[in-house]
């Protein structure tokens, strides 16, 4: 992969190829591999939400090769706790996120960008600012934080909102958690990712160790990087 580290020059070129190379080694993944990578990261996720506890987490649909499979939030909402919400994105005109609380999957609709998305009540772009979890989609995170998205900037507006104690964290493919990614100022970092191969890996210092993850149990498998 190209140089992406502090200095070097980003250009919009650079993370349309990049994003055109790691789309196309998500397509070229057998079923059968997707399928053992979305178990070995909805077991992951669902080990940190019973870690956590939240209230009130995020999530969304994955689609097509994404990692954690169609019924991740059926998973991740079966392991809150009595009372726990589960938010789904709703993308608006404008590309920032509303969200809406999952209920089933027969409650979702088909929406822009091959979305999935909640049918029920907006709850308006800050809803995220009270989740104690955001589930954060990527096709590739780097050793800074920094993701690379679609290209919508969806996702980086959202994470402005959401506060800096807050785990946040990209369900990802082996491979896909890299030395560095092009981005640009605007692009905001998350705190973690989740490869099947290698589990939770905490990208962000306070959340080493298991620090601010799992204040009240043992931190189990996360690891720091």
């Amino acid at each position: 992969m190209p140089d992406f580290s502090d200095g070097a020059e980003v250009t919009h070129e650079a993370k349309r190829d990049t994003r055109a190379a790691l789309l196309a080694r998500r397509r070229a993944l057998d079923a059968p591999r997707r399928a053992e990578a979305a178990a070995r990261v909805q077991a992951e996720l669902v080990s940190v939400v019973r870690r956590l506890r939240p209230h009130r987490m995020t999530a969304y649909v994955p689609v097509g090769s994404e990692p954690g499979g169609a019924d991740l939030p059926a998973v991740l909402h079966a392991a809150l706790p009595p009372g726990g919400e589960l938010l789904l994105p709703v993308l608006r005109d404008d590309l920032d996120l509303d969200w809406a609380a999952w209920s089933g999957p027969d409650a979702l609709v088909a929406a822009g960008r091959g979305m999935r998305e909640p049918a029920g009540p907006r709850l308006g772009v800050d809803a995220v600012t009270g989740a104690q979890l955001v589930v954060v989609p990527g096709l590739a995170v780097d050793r800074r934080g920094l993701r690379l998205g679609r290209g919508g900037g969806s996702y980086d507006r959202a994470l402005v909102r959401v506060p800096a104690t807050v785990l946040t964290v990209v369900p990802l493919h082996d491979g896909e958690l890299v030395d560095a990614l092009p981005a640009e100022p605007h692009d905001r970092p998350v705190r973690a990712a989740v490869t099947p191969a290698e589990g939770l890996r905490t990208l962000d210092p306070a959340f080493a160790d298991g620090e601010g993850v799992a204040p009240h149990t043992s931190a189990g498998r996360i690891r720091g990087r």
